[in-house]
């Protein structure tokens, strides 16, 4: 299983703290259960499954931090009497309804998993 260790080397992600990393890796775990339960999941290479967990943690993690306030594009930044603003309405238009969410994790996972309803 993906481990804080292969997120950083394996996945090469660092958007989560390592003292965070259990519990969006746990979430990411339980949404891949469930996916077992609905759908027909397969892993085409070995670390298939491993990197499916560790985009959803991603995608987990960046949710809180957008619906706590503490993310997104940078809007404005000014140094000195400079001032420059990045990023647009349209760039924070990120859908944080558990539907949103939802269709966002199976994304995420079927980046590296094969899914599909069906007999396997």
């Amino acid at each position: 299983m993906a481990d804080y260790d292969f997120y950083l080397n394996g996945y090469h992600g660092g958007s989560i703290p390592e003292g965070e990393w259990e519990q969006y890796r746990a979430r990411a775990v339980d949404q891949l259960e469930k996916y077992r339960r609905l759908y027909t999941v397969t892993a085409p290479r070995p670390d298939s499954e491993a990197m499916a967990l560790c985009a959803m943690a991603e995608a987990l993690y960046g949710f809180d931090l957008l619906a706590n306030g503490e993310g997104g594009p940078v809007q404005s930044a000014a140094i000195g009497s400079v001032s420059v603003s990045y990023g647009s309405t349209a760039a924070q238009a990120v859908d944080l309804t558990p539907k949103g969410q939802a269709r966002e994790l199976y994304r995420c996972a079927s980046r590296y998993l094969d899914i599909y309803r069906g007999c396997g």
